[in-house]
């Protein structure tokens, strides 16, 4: 996918497994995504989360929402789920599998890749992946092993060196944060419980 269309459909990336969910997780996806989301990621993880076939099977419902209304189904880090459910592809932070691994494996498939700071933003193969996640941009409560905040001055300085990589913010962004993560520079911001916890989900879609 071409960069300036997969920045497009970054715009308003939604994050989520069914521990993140108050409602089913089925229902909750087609909500966001009736409210207008352009992607969405699937992270089965963390305390509560289903596995084995469970995860499987629940994975395979939210690809079928995607399709039908061409959403991009991206995994979360578990590159054994990419091809039974046919994603568009992997999202991995710095301790998951490797850039350049995935790239052999995946030629095909978008590659997203989670930067925190300056020694990882140098460590890292910008050039193997299509698209990174800055972040924790605020502090969040969703993922117990965040890292420290680093604010939207993280998204100025890494749209200053890589200008046309597609940028997500990521980490503790909702709908009264979102505009400014936008203004500094940044394609798209990902979300989990500004969706799942919203009381209307449209309304919060809407207002990201």
């Amino acid at each position: 996918m071409h960069k300036a269309m997969l920045a497009k459909k970054l715009r308003k990336y939604f994050v989520m497994g069914s521990q993140n969910c108050s409602l089913d997780p089925v229902e909750t996806l087609k909500l966001a995504v009736e409210a207008g989301i352009t992607a969405f990621q699937f992270r089965e993880k963390g305390v509560g989360s289903l596995t084995g076939e469970k995860k499987l099977e629940l994975g395979k419902k939210l690809r079928e929402i995607c399709l039908e209304h061409n959403v991009l189904f991206i995994i979360n880090d578990d590159v054994d789920l990419v091809k039974p459910l046919e994603a568009d592809g992997i999202h991995v932070g710095q301790e998951d599998v490797s850039v350049n691994d995935l790239r052999k494996l995946m030629p095909e498939k978008i590659i997203g890749l989670s930067v925190s700071n300056r020694f990882e933003l140098e460590q890292s193969p910008i050039h193997l992946v299509d698209y990174v996640g800055a972040g924790p941009i605020f502090s969040t409560t969703t993922k117990s092993d965040a890292k420290a905040p680093v604010g939207i001055e993280w998204i100025k300085a890494i749209r200053n060196e890589y200008p046309s990589i597609p940028l997500v913010g990521i980490g503790g962004i909702n709908t009264t944060n979102a505009g400014q993560v936008m203004s500094a520079g940044a394609d798209g911001v990902a979300v989990i419980s500004a969706i799942t916890k919203a009381e209307n989900i449209e309304k919060a879609v809407k207002n990201l």
